[in-house]
């Protein structure tokens, strides 16, 4: 008796579940159908965002974050048609992740911080990828603009991150956007040197050195006189990819030029590199 009530309760469930499943399986084949479709039709989208975003020549970094951004907006909105169409009620669902967007939203403050940062740096454009710049006490050459992030590589190759949040609202230097630097080089002579000689050796170095411009032309000027020294400065202009190797050689080759005349140089000299 017992084995037959057990027999029959198997059965009404099985029939049961099969008339649920039935009942049940358009939604469901549907749903499925709108998740695939859904989902090459986000990737085809994807493909037509970005052509016609290379076609107007924009940023690379603002076209790649825009369309980050396009495609999780369309990644949500399909997930919950997708789940929609199995017919869970969506309103408690969007509820929970405004709950869930607010908690992480006070959470991470510091990261939303850095989001916004990202999102002016991107837009205003202040410096670009592959330019130089100096912000927050570093220099470096700008390798990566993230989101969150900006990546320099430093003359000595080294990798600095600095968060957008503070950097967006820092003070930036950026060294390419002229497309050429001034060099500025101070050289401490004695009070015998004859000045007008030591300009005119100066002046000879830089016209002989062919990475130095000629427009703006290269100064040379009296900046101040100490109590042990004639300090001598030195303005010469170059193209950025030069900058370094312009202001060594012009350290050296005046060295050897004043060493040639019998001009002595005190032990103050130094190069100013700004």
């Amino acid at each position: 008796m017992g084995k037959l009530l057990y027999i029959n309760a198997i059965k009404e469930y099985s029939e049961g579940f099969v008339k649920v499943l039935l009942d049940y399986s358009p939604k469901l084949i549907s749903a499925f159908v709108i998740l695939i479709v859904g989902i090459y039709a986000i990737r085809f989208i994807n493909r037509m965002v970005k052509k016609i975003m290379v076609k107007r020549n924009l940023d690379p970094t603002l076209s790649k974050f825009l369309a980050d951004i396009l495609i999780w907006v369309l990644r949500v909105l399909l997930f919950v048609t997708f789940i929609s169409k199995l017919g869970i009620e969506t309103s408690s669902f969007v509820a929970i992740l405004g709950a869930a967007g607010l908690a992480v939203g006070l959470s991470l403050q510091g990261s939303l911080s850095n989001f916004a940062g990202g999102m002016l740096i991107i837009l205003f454009k202040p410096f670009r990828v592959g330019d130089t710049i100096e912000s927050q006490g570093v220099i470096g050459t700008v390798s990566e603009i993230q989101i969150f992030v900006t990546k320099l590589l430093s003359a000595n190759n080294q990798t600095i991150f600095i968060p957008n949040g503070i950097l967006s609202n820092g003070i930036i230097t950026n060294f390419s956007v002229a497309g050429m630097r001034r060099v500025d080089l101070v050289f401490s002579l004695s009070y015998e040197t004859d000045i007008k000689l030591a300009k005119e050796i100066v002046l000879g170095v830089m016209q002989n050195h062919s990475k130095i411009l000629t427009n703006p032309e290269p100064l040379v000027m009296v900046k101040d006189l100490t109590d042990t020294a004639i300090h001598l400065s030195i303005r010469p202009w170059t193209k950025n990819e030069d900058f370094g190797t312009v202001s060594s050689d012009i350290l050296e080759n005046c060295k050897a030029a004043f060493e040639e005349k019998g001009i002595s140089i005190q032990p103050s000299v130094r190069g100013i590199s700004k």
